[in-house]
């Protein structure tokens, strides 16, 4: 299994715990995932950070569980495996974005059985770097598909269809609060 950082700094070597920017309520007993950590991602759900770090964007994708009206009414006929949703005017600076994936090794990290999230307590050196220079096209490498939207906050409701859905730095969405 690969395990990935994505960051827009070059020159990382090695990855310190350190707190979240934004912590997150957390279920009872999960409330160290605030504390100082490396975060991971696996290779499956890279996808969702093929972004500029700060972009607000909604990814979802079917499971065991999906329902064939929700498979219609998201992906009609796309043969995508994944769906990613940004705003509009992220458009530019999705275009125009570079992205540094680094590797790291998996045995440093724990699973924390929650779409491809992994976390490290402690330092942990890469094991590669590559340089993402064309974000769509990474997007489109990895069987995502792009769509754009004025905003996202016509999307509020996904979260009750039966796919899963993901949502990054949502508080940058135009007009979405709480």
């Amino acid at each position: 299994m690969r395990l990935f950082h994505f960051s827009d700094e070059p020159g990382i070597e090695v990855f310190r715990p350190r707190p979240v920017r934004v912590p997150s309520p957390r279920p009872e007993g999960r409330e160290w995932l605030n504390d100082p950590l490396v975060w991971a991602i696996d290779d499956w759900h890279q996808p969702m950070y093929l972004f500029p770090r700060e972009c607000p964007r909604i990814l979802l994708w079917p499971t065991r569980g999906t329902t064939a009206d929700d498979r219609v009414a998201w992906w009609g006929d796309s043969p995508r495996r994944m769906i990613a949703f940004v705003e509009t005017a992220w458009l530019p600076r999705l275009r125009d974005g570079q992205l540094y994936r680094y590797e790291l090794p998996a045995t440093a990290f724990e699973c924390l059985d929650d779409a491809g999230m992994w976390v490290a307590r402690s330092p942990v050196a890469i094991v590669a770097k590559t340089e993402v220079t064309d974000l769509p096209g990474a997007l489109a490498a990895c069987d995502v598909e792009l769509r754009a939207l004025s905003n996202l906050t016509t999307l509020r409701d996904i979260w009750s269809t039966s796919l899963h859905v993901s949502g990054i730095r949502l508080r940058n969405a135009h007009n979405w609060s709480g």
